[in-house]
């Protein structure tokens, strides 16, 4: 058995006692952190080391963005694309060690307030950057996970409104039809929605301008974990961990672990 997790955590040097308590009490073999929001030299490497995290694959930058993969298995790096062309830290890929399959984990961009690229220039950018991927989505040749913080929620049942959200950035028709796009590249397997049908509520996000999230529960699935279909046949279990909002200065995300029979 192996397990990935999957955690968009908000900055990791501010919330690693959060991270600790994740690893310690769900214990993934794997632990896909975006928005790590430090440098690499910053990373708390140490740290989780100690938790027997020794094995990591960090591409950070200083103050925005940055993604992490840390594991108690050994991994070899294998890619770190650049899919928005312009720099930012938004993707790295290792390779699991005699397990035979990738792990890649992406933080693609939010893109801004406006749902048009003529005039929101971070929207246009979101969209080129799921064209790129879907492009490197074609020639993929070996099991794959892709995960992280899509910033999307494709489906009615993975936003708290489907009517009130079709024209805020993360729900608009134009980004769920360009995910699908990517999707449809590779022949990707939604895991999340294999283990929580639609249209079964499932969010891993809330905002944090809401004053009783759990009350309120205005939740997105932003967060995702896509499988190649072979591998995704090995999926065995799937699940959120929702009281993570909850824990003393939370991020707005919250983790998804899958586990592989392997």
């Amino acid at each position: 058995m192996v397990s990935v997790a999957t955690w968009n955590i908000n900055s990791v040097r501010l919330r690693l006692p959060l991270v600790e308590k994740y690893l310690r009490e769900e214990a993934p073999d794997i632990l896909c952190l975006q928005e790590i929001k430090c440098q690499e030299h910053q990373f708390p490497a140490e740290a989780l080391a100690e938790l027997g995290y020794e094995h990591q694959a960090v591409h950070g930058q200083k103050g925005y963005h940055g993604v992490a993969t840390v594991s108690r298995l050994p991994l070899r790096e294998t890619s770190r694309h650049d899919w928005q062309d312009n720099g930012e830290a938004r993707h790295v890929g290792v390779e699991v060690v005699g397990k035979d399959f990738i792990v890649e984990n992406v933080y693609i961009p939010a893109g801004g307030d406006v749902p048009d690229r003529e005039v929101n220039a971070k929207f246009g950018q979101k969209l080129d950057f799921l064209g790129r991927m879907a492009r490197w989505a074609e020639s993929i040749d070996k099991p794959t996970l892709i995960v992280g913080d899509f910033n999307i929620a494709p489906l009615e049942s993975d936003v708290w409104s489907h009517k009130q959200l079709l024209k805020v950035v993360s729900h608009t028709p134009v980004e769920v039809e360009t995910l699908q796009k990517f999707k449809d590249a590779h022949g990707w397997t939604d895991i999340g929605r294999e283990h929580i049908r639609d249209p079964e509520r499932y969010y891993s996000w809330w905002s944090y301008r809401s004053p009783d999230w759990r009350k309120n529960d205005r939740g997105r699935r932003l967060d995702h974990m896509w499988a190649s279909p072979d591998l995704a046949k090995q999926a065995i279990s799937h699940r959120v961990l929702e009281e993570a909002r909850s824990w003393e200065k939370p991020s707005d995300h919250i983790p998804l672990i899958t586990e592989f029979d392997l």
